[in-house]
């Protein structure tokens, strides 16, 4: 199941940084987040769905990328986005 419509535009709306902002790294790491928390769910039903456990394993990856670079680049940012999705680093 990919992210709603609705869904996308709210994580889109609350982690801009300006009003066209679509591609920032926080906005990158909020779909991220709610694309593998999803996937986390349907992993407690689904053991043996090992195809999307590698994507899910691909998306930790590219999170944890942009992460990363957030808080090589901007560590102010990168402390607002873990603090709001609850990340733990």
């Amino acid at each position: 199941m990919p992210v709603y419509k609705e869904k996308t535009a709210e994580l889109v709306q609350k982690f801009r940084t300006h009003e066209k902002d679509t591609g920032s790294p926080e906005v990158q790491v909020a779909l991220i987040t709610e694309r593998i928390t999803y996937l986390t769910e349907h992993f407690k039903t689904n053991a043996k769905d090992h195809h999307s456990r590698r994507g899910l394993m691909m998306l930790v990856s590219k999170r944890r990328g942009l992460l990363a670079y957030l808080k090589k680049t901007n560590l102010d940012r990168y402390r607002k986005v873990t603090a709001a999705l609850g990340l733990r680093k």
